[in-house]
């Protein structure tokens, strides 16, 4: 790649390089790529000029602007750190600051910006996700070497999005006064309470999220096999892009030794598996449902826990970093005391037996998450900057 023409000028604005190893059109692109996304977005253009720098993928644009939003993709996810490195020395006198995304991939920008320059971007630590989502020896490497390479970004400005993931960076070594909770947002505008869908006549509980290890689908399977045993008109909705080979090796011994129907498009089956839906039918489908299980081990904040909320559905989830902030420790959601199917299996039997109690759920969760919106989000990004501007 050529880096030459992209040569910047000299601006008044504020200049960005936001360095990932993906971006909001990546095949393979999540929470975290939507997030800053949405924050920038909505920032002011006549303050800032943002460039946003991540590898190539197949059919994507070597260039494109998009939200005024300047997209750079270059090289794979190795090469992408030294394409990255050089684009920055080309423009280092026109730019005020590079903000390292680190997402499991860093790129080390201690090493090749200046400390004034430096802003540290992270959602979560991987910690104990190292060995459920990757294999041997790679799942050893990433959990020894986590520590290590985070403390080489503990002076350096950081911004996260939850209480949690500031807490273990501060356990690493990050200076307090230098973590900055950006938080999360959601896109829709909050449902009015009357725009709540009825919800349905049977004991009904969602998922919504990506098939992998971490985050549990499996284990909401076998809790609801055991509420279906005292409830049998239950239902399950599971929501998301399908991953076949997840679904062959973990949800259908479950099915076939719970004698639990199953169906893509039947919501009368036990277990409907809906794929990836419109986020019409994503909201619609949590609003009707009683609650939403969400057994993740770990996550940087949770937002579909807030979605839910904002459309009148509280949450059951596992009690891990991340997850807990989204239900504001247990206020605005069920929270269970161990990560455990069968705690899972408790939350639920109290949604399904405890109407009074559901409701106060409901209502505080409802409550909570109307602090927030990507609105705030990038509010909060610009006073994050200004106050880096000050103390420098």
């Amino acid at each position: 790649m050529n880096l030459n023409k992209y040569r910047l000028e000299e601006s008044t604005k504020t200049t960005l390089l936001f360095v990932s190893w993906r971006d909001i059109k990546s095949p393979n692109k999540g929470g975290a790529e939507v997030y800053t996304h949405e924050m920038l977005k909505r920032i002011d253009f006549d303050k800032y000029r943002i460039i946003h720098f991540s590898p190539s993928f197949h059919c994507g644009k070597e260039n494109e602007n998009i939200d005024n939003i300047n997209y750079i993709r270059s090289g794979n996810i190795f090469s992408v750190i030294m394409d990255a490195r050089k684009y920055y020395i080309m423009n280092r006198e026109n730019i005020d600051f590079v903000v390292d995304q680190c997402n499991t991939h860093r790129f080390f920008t201690r090493f090749w910006v200046e400390s004034k320059k430096r802003i540290f971007f992270i959602h979560q630590l991987t910690r104990e996700i190292w060995f459920m989502n990757a294999k041997f020896p790679i799942s050893i490497m990433g959990y020894v070497t986590e520590t290590p390479f985070l403390k080489l970004s503990k002076n350096d400005y950081t911004m996260t999005v939850s209480e949690s993931t500031k807490r273990d960076l501060i356990k690493v070594g990050f200076h307090v006064d230098k973590v900055k909770i950006i938080p999360e947002g959601i896109e829709f505008s909050h449902w009015k309470k009357e725009e709540f869908k009825k919800k349905e006549v049977a004991p009904t509980f969602i998922y919504v999220g990506r098939f992998v290890n971490y985050k549990g689908i499996d284990a909401c399977v076998l809790a609801f096999a055991k509420i279906k045993k005292e409830y049998p008109e239950s239902k399950l909705y599971i929501v998301g892009k399908k991953n076949e080979k997840y679904i062959e090796e973990n949800l259908l011994p479950i099915f076939n030794k719970e004698n639990i129907t199953y169906d893509s498009k039947d919501e009368n089956s036990d277990v409907t598996l809906f794929g990836f839906v419109s986020e019409e039918t994503k909201l619609e489908l949590m609003s009707r449902s009683h609650a939403l299980i969400f057994p993740s081990q770990r996550e940087g904040w949770g937002l579909i826990v807030t979605e839910a909320a904002a459309v009148g559905t509280p949450s059951i989830v596992y009690n891990s970093p991340g997850i807990v902030d989204a239900v504001d420790y247990g206020k605005a959601g069920y929270l269970c005391s161990e990560n455990t199917v069968e705690n899972i299996y408790i939350q639920m039997k109290r949604v399904i037996e405890d109407k009074k109690e559901y409701e106060n759920y409901l209502i505080k969760a409802y409550e909570y998450s109307l602090k927030f919106h990507w609105d705030k989000t990038a509010k909060s990004f610009d006073e994050f900057v200004n106050d880096i501007i000050s103390n420098r």
